[in-house]
């Protein structure tokens, strides 16, 4: 889906008066835009400072989990994965551990998903961006499952100025927040990406379709100052 269908989607919903249903709409597309951007940034980097040090044994056998998963085949995906985090080289287990907790994802196995996710952003072994990705799937996840204090718990340190991840953070945050009607805190979170230059098109094309939900209740940045 392109920004300008998106935009066009979300115009007839607001014509149509389904507010309500905004997010139960689009959320797979904004789980899924974030978690591409996250994927690509931390595929990169690991395979760029380890793609020469690692043997080939363990990177066929990560490669050949990716086209099981890719096929539907998320059982066999699973398998494998298990083995390489077992017994891996270099930093192929840890990779194999955080796409482990995406299959379980995949197949809608959201509660193991989310504890597989927080065991590796709560785990110092683990390189630090890795962590991150952990912690940012988890607090994604936890938008449609959990209430904003867990989302927050996860998000709201990958969210200051000058983070990696800060614009799917703040978007986490403030679909949380306006899904659990807490219009002020999603205000700032909104607002926050609109005013982030370095916001991602994608991401600042949603926020500003959420801004004018906000101010379709009254919310804007001068009356949240006002009060």
């Amino acid at each position: 889906m392109s920004d300008d269908s998106f935009m066009r989607e979300v115009e007839d919903e607001l014509r149509s008066d389904k507010v309500s249903d905004f997010w139960k709409k689009y959320k797979y597309f904004v789980i899924g835009g974030a978690v591409a951007i996250v994927i690509g940034t931390a595929g990169y980097r690991f395979w760029d400072s380890y793609s020469q040090k690692v043997a080939g044994v363990s990177g066929d056998q990560f490669l050949s989990a990716i086209e099981l998963s890719n096929e539907g085949k998320h059982d066999e995906a699973i398998a494998q994965l298990e083995t390489l985090s077992k017994e891996g080289v270099g930093e192929y287990p840890a990779l194999a551990q955080i796409r482990l907790a995406a299959e379980f994802a995949k197949k809608g196995e959201t509660e193991k998903a989310i504890e597989a996710f927080d065991k590796i952003a709560n785990d110092t072994g683990f390189n630090e961006t890795l962590r991150n990705v952990a912690r940012l799937r988890s607090g994604l996840l936890l938008v449609d499952t959990g209430t904003y204090d867990q989302v927050s718990d996860r998000l709201q340190s990958m969210s200051e100025t000058g983070k990696s991840f800060r614009h799917s953070a703040r978007e986490g945050l403030g679909l949380s927040a306006w899904k659990h009607e807490k219009y002020e805190d999603a205000l700032v979170w909104f607002t926050a990406i609109a005013d982030d230059q370095g916001s991602p098109n994608g991401i600042r094309a949603r926020a500003g379709v959420m801004l004018q939900l906000l101010a379709g209740k009254g919310f804007t940045p001068e009356e949240t100052q006002a009060s």
